[in-house]
């Protein structure tokens, strides 16, 4: 699906990431996981094709990311950020109505009406009592769902996910894992998310990339990367890793200084 070879990436001389190599296929679920200024969020901007590596190569389907088109590549991924939409009065249909722009003519036009594609996805998204509502009088749970809706209408192929759930309370992070979780299933959709939440990745994430001073620390599987020896020097924290009673995946819990 993608692949990332010997990628770094510079700002002037500061390095945000280095030497990177590493193969997402399609349908699996990744977390990228690290401390602040490890290179996560660099990494995605990369993934995306908003920034150009300064050394190394990134392709999407076998090909450079930097050859497709603005539309072309708007067709393959979406990137939803940790503030999926600003406040605006737009309504939440006219937000989803944008996600349609890689399909559209100059005219604003497609071939064929989106219309009951649209409903579809608000009925999934529970978001369809709240169609004509201005997203400036949403609450974040809500909002983050028409973002959720924006980016579903825009059918891609591989989601980013930049810290979706940042802003939200449990429930509603928990409402929305579970609603990408849907997504793909229904799908086969290939997911990239940034988490801070270590136990959200552990219970979403098929497997996890860890960066560390801007480089690759390990990947594998949730129980091979969140281990309290890697914890420990990489967060520099104490923890406590026990299976989850319901499905036996690692959760970190803190230890008290």
């Amino acid at each position: 699906m993608i692949t990332i070879q010997h990628v770094s990436k510079y700002y002037d001389d500061h390095p945000a990431l280095q030497d990177l190599s590493w193969h997402v296929k399609a349908g699996e679920w990744w977390g990228i996981i690290g401390p602040n200024g490890s290179g996560k969020s660099t990494l995605l901007q990369l993934l995306s094709g908003v920034e150009a590596p300064t050394s190394g190569r990134v392709e999407l389907e076998g090909r450079n990311i930097r050859t497709f088109g603005r539309k072309e590549l708007a067709r393959k991924i979406a990137v939803l950020q940790q503030e999926g939409l600003p406040q605006t009065n737009f309504t939440v249909r006219e937000v989803l109505e944008m996600g349609r722009y890689p399909f559209q003519n100059w005219r604003g036009r497609e071939q064929r009406d989106p219309g009951p594609f649209l409903d579809s996805i608000m009925d999934k998204l529970e978001l369809r009592e709240l169609q004509h509502r201005p997203v400036d009088l949403l609450s974040g749970g809500q909002r983050q769902r028409a973002a959720l809706g924006k980016v579903m209408a825009q059918e891609p192929s591989l989601l980013l996910l930049d810290e979706p759930t940042t802003y939200l309370d449990i429930r509603y992070q928990l409402q929305f894992m579970n609603m990408v979780a849907s997504w793909r299933k229904e799908t086969g959709i290939t997911v990239i998310s940034v988490l801070h939440d270590l136990n959200l990745a552990s219970q979403f994430c098929d497997k996890l990339l860890l960066l560390h001073e801007n480089q690759s620390a390990g990947e594998g599987s949730p129980a091979q990367m969140l281990t309290e020896e890697n914890l420990r020097d990489i967060f520099r924290v104490d923890t406590s890793i026990v299976p989850h009673p319901c499905n036996g995946l690692p959760q970190v819990l803190l230890v008290r200084q």
